[in-house]
């Protein structure tokens, strides 16, 4: 007597990934909608100014249901920001603040969290024990204290004054100090036996390791230093010395009904931001695995 072999329950169909894991297809187009809906969150506000800022004077912003599309894409908009206040003074001033935050920190976060990582010195863990602690401190909480230093300094009212406070961060140093942890010891105590000295392992050894994560220390630098409000409005006084973001905001106030034109100004204050990311969007991602060893 046969027996008929057992059936087999049918499998949904797998797809393999990047990694060469096979996945299922419902798994996958979930993950492809949360995907979607997460870059709507995120990317649908500011094509919705870029919108805003091209649409002519005749087209209706409120429209309901709304429409991305401009019926007569203008750059009107952007010309009437610039003759409405002086905005490419002002982003000069914030291209300025922003390239002598990103050197600063790039320098001084390099340098410290060398120090942190790989010097050999007594007090070291409550060195960083207390950079940890500086990421605790609200902003607003010393903002009194960095405005009295600046006053005593003579540097208020300069462009000076708005980057010392921010200079080095307390989290750009930390990330120095775990993308140099990540290097193989190996190879500084090989530099070390032929005779180079601590300088020469920074420079040639260790630094060119971690230029991932130094590409994610000058976003976060310029990204911190183009966007800041609050500092620049409390230690400028003078408006040829004032930033975008301060600038933006007279507009806003002054033209609080135009919603095309503040868009404009809007787009002209991200679109430096997005070029910067776009030329360092590889080594940003990089960063996140840094200190592996090249064969």
């Amino acid at each position: 007597m046969s027996t008929a072999p057992p059936v087999r329950a049918t499998q949904e169909p797998r797809i393999a990934d990047e990694h060469g894991r096979r996945i299922r297809v419902g798994e996958l187009v979930l993950r492809y909608a949360l995907l979607l809906l997460v870059l709507a969150i995120t990317v649908g506000p500011f094509l919705w100014q870029l919108s805003t800022s091209l649409k002519g004077p005749t087209e209706d912003v409120f429209s309901s249901p709304p429409s991305f599309l401009p019926e007569h894409p203008t750059l009107h908009n952007y010309r009437r920001v610039a003759d409405t206040i002086p905005v490419w003074d002002y982003a000069l001033n914030s291209l300025k603040v922003a390239g002598a935050s990103v050197v600063t920190n790039c320098v001084g976060s390099a340098l410290a969290g060398y120090a942190l990582a790989r010097l050999r010195y007594r007090g070291r863990r409550v060195a960083t024990l207390v950079f940890i602690l500086a990421m605790l401190v609200p902003v607003e909480g010393i903002i009194i204290a960095q405005f009295t230093t600046m006053r005593e300094l003579g540097l208020n009212n300069t462009l000076i004054g708005v980057v010392l406070p921010g200079s080095i961060g307390a989290m750009n140093v930390l990330l120095m100090r775990n993308a140099f942890l990540n290097v193989p010891y190996e190879i500084e105590e090989a530099a070390y036996v032929d005779g180079a000295n601590a300088w020469q392992r920074f420079l040639r050894i260790a630094l060119p390791s971690v230029r991932g994560t130094l590409a994610v220390v000058a976003i976060f630098a310029f990204m911190g230093a183009w966007d800041d409000f609050l500092w620049p409005l409390i230690v400028l006084s003078d408006p040829s010395r004032f930033t975008l973001t301060i600038g933006l905001n007279y507009l806003h106030g002054t033209f609080a009904n135009d919603e095309r034109l503040v868009a404009a100004g809007t787009v002209i204050a991200v679109a430096p931001l997005i070029a910067l990311f776009a030329c360092l969007q590889r080594y940003f991602f990089r960063g996140v695995g840094e200190g592996a060893v090249k064969g």
